[in-house]
């Protein structure tokens, strides 16, 4: 039986150990990207808002609404998604680029999503925190683009949760002037106006508006 040496051993490409720390730091930080970097943000935050709005504190427990917003995040992520795979993902499973190629390759369709969300504003105040030229918005580099667009989706959500959060307060306002004008000052307003917002919700599709709309919010 022919025994082959050690040293003839085909060993897998690892590059340089500088490569491999580089992966390593990129697979530690990929569940911060996939909260930070993506739409998951807005989407859980309007969710959240939305849930407060219908005054049902615990209902869609946190899981459902986990659940949901990573469905949007990876239907509205998934050209992005398919763009990394692509130029960064499957060169380097092939072993033509090192770990450090890929996650610069990987991080530039990364970047250009975010910048499209980005507002010119955003990118040049964070562009004067990190000490650098305003120039191209469309030039900044990932530290800049993640947090403009990071702070962007936050007011995005906020101003989307105002506008679910509004018919909402009506409806609670409403049912408690009814309910103090007809005095029945020992009836909470709360246990009134939940089974109508709850009745209209439902009636007008509410789920699927709310979807629909957070999809259609990003360019």
């Amino acid at each position: 039986m022919n025994v082959i040496p050690p040293h003839a051993v085909a060993l897998p490409h690892a590059g340089t150990p500088v490569d491999l720390v580089l992966g390593f730091f990129a697979l530690s930080i990929v569940p911060l990207l996939a909260v930070a970097a993506t739409s998951f943000t807005r989407i859980i935050v309007v969710l959240g808002l939305l849930r407060t709005a219908l005054g049902s504190a615990s209902l869609p427990p946190n899981a459902v609404l986990a659940a949901l917003a990573m469905m949007l995040t990876a239907a509205i992520m998934a050209p992005t998604l398919s763009k990394i795979d692509r130029v960064a993902v499957q060169p380097y499973v092939a072993r033509q680029i090192t770990p450090a190629q890929a996650i610069a390759r990987g991080a530039e369709p990364l970047r250009e999503f975010m910048l499209r969300q980005a507002r010119r504003s955003d990118v040049a105040a964070f562009s004067h925190i990190a000490g650098l030229a305003q120039g191209d918005p469309r030039n900044a580099p990932f530290t800049v683009a993640a947090p403009a667009f990071l702070v962007g989706e936050l007011r995005t959500a906020f101003a989307m949760g105002f506008a679910l959060m509004l018919p909402f307060a009506v409806i609670d306002m409403v049912t408690a002037a009814v309910l103090m004008s007809l005095g029945m000052f020992m009836v909470s307003p709360t246990s009134i106006a939940l089974p109508i917002k709850l009745l209209l919700f439902v009636a007008a599709d509410g789920w699927t508006l709310v979807a629909s709309a957070l999809a259609a919010s990003f360019r």
